[in-house]
């Protein structure tokens, strides 16, 4: 698919989710042998999953499969992090060794975990060919001065995330899990969700990976600048990630609207896949349907995009690591809420 044809898919809904399913869904939680609302955000989560799989009860997600979006942000050398850089090469290491903290709860939760190298500022031979396989560019532009990506390259990271959904589908993914590693990346984030939700800069800051006091208010500075940079471009949304996202969240947005084209369901994890849904829902109409939120971070920004796409999160653990680390917590979540729906007893059969 050259990038020039990329403004084509532009608009295209998501797939349809089956709404007479959940209904049947809805009554069959009702009828259980429970007190109405007993099962809270589980039952809840019994009935989406019902939606997004068509089936009544569903099953619960057996090959759920995660993918890490990693890359640099030109902003990180502009004191908006409490890290510097280099961090994110050597997380990627780490990754690949399975030492990280999403990398022990993958192995523990039976999780399929890939990492790729979309924008870390390295070479491309500074990781192995399967991590580097849809590598766009080395860092991406500091947007408080400069466009994050060109459009082309914005474009080619858009394409690179849907490709990734397709092979991630092709591979039997039941369940998706869009992660994330890159220093500096919650500036980025929180000025497209600035941009999409029609906010300024002081309402969306978070400390990130903790900065505080001047640090922080700096940090504000930069993501107003940000927005007033990009102006009314944000209107488009290849242009709105090209002017303040970066190629991993380009990516991530790609593998979203993948997956809801494709029908097959998301668990979003902190800010970063947040951002990245709000974009998605711009250029897949329909695309929130197909998302759980698997937890509520602490950044700001996240809670006030999640209220403006109606997803409540599983978990609120006061989490902030990333990488997909909270909806990798919440896997057993959402397999429970199948298995209640799908074995608990109804009323009507113990009143026989």
């Amino acid at each position: 698919m050259p990038s020039d044809s990329l403004g084509g898919f532009i608009g295209i809904p998501a797939k349809a989710v089956a709404h007479d399913v959940k209904k049947a869904a809805a009554e069959r939680l009702a009828g259980l042998a429970t007190p109405a609302g007993a099962l809270g955000r589980l039952g809840d989560t019994a009935v989406w999953l019902a939606g997004v799989t068509g089936s009544c009860p569903p099953p619960a997600p057996a090959n759920v499969r995660a993918v890490i979006f990693a890359g640099d942000h030109g902003v990180s050398e502009f004191g908006v992090s409490a890290y510097p850089r280099e961090i994110t090469a050597l997380m990627v290491d780490t990754f690949v060794a399975g030492r990280a903290g999403v990398s022990v709860l993958a192995k523990q939760h039976g999780v399929s975990l890939r990492v790729l190298d979309i924008g870390v500022d390295v070479g491309f031979g500074r990781f192995s060919r399967t991590v580097s396989a849809h590598k766009i560019r080395r860092s991406s532009g500091a947007i408080q001065f400069e466009d994050a990506l060109s459009r082309t390259e914005c474009e080619n990271a858009v394409i690179a995330g849907m490709t990734i959904a397709a092979e991630e589908i092709a591979a039997g993914a039941d369940l998706l899990i869009g992660g994330d590693m890159g220093i500096g990346n919650t500036t980025p984030s929180a000025a497209l969700i600035a941009a999409c939700l029609g906010l300024p800069a002081g309402e969306v800051t978070g400390r990130g990976t903790g900065v505080d006091g001047g640090a922080l208010a700096h940090k504000e500075s930069v993501i107003q600048e940000a927005l007033d940079r990009a102006g009314d471009r944000v209107e488009d949304p290849i242009e709105l990630l090209a002017a303040l996202g970066g190629a991993d969240l380009a990516a991530g947005v790609g593998f979203l609207v993948g997956a809801a084209r494709a029908g097959v369901p998301v668990l979003l994890d902190g800010l970063i896949s947040v951002a990245e849904a709000v974009v998605a829902e711009r250029i897949a109409p329909g695309a929130t349907e197909w998302f759980l939120a698997g937890h509520r971070s602490t950044e700001p920004a996240q809670s006030l995009a999640l209220a403006k796409m109606g997803l409540e999160p599983l978990l609120d653990l006061g989490m902030r690591l990333g990488e997909g680390s909270g909806a990798m917590a919440a896997v057993p979540l959402v397999r429970s809420a199948a298995a209640v729906l799908t074995d608990m007893a109804l009323l009507a059969d113990l009143l026989g």
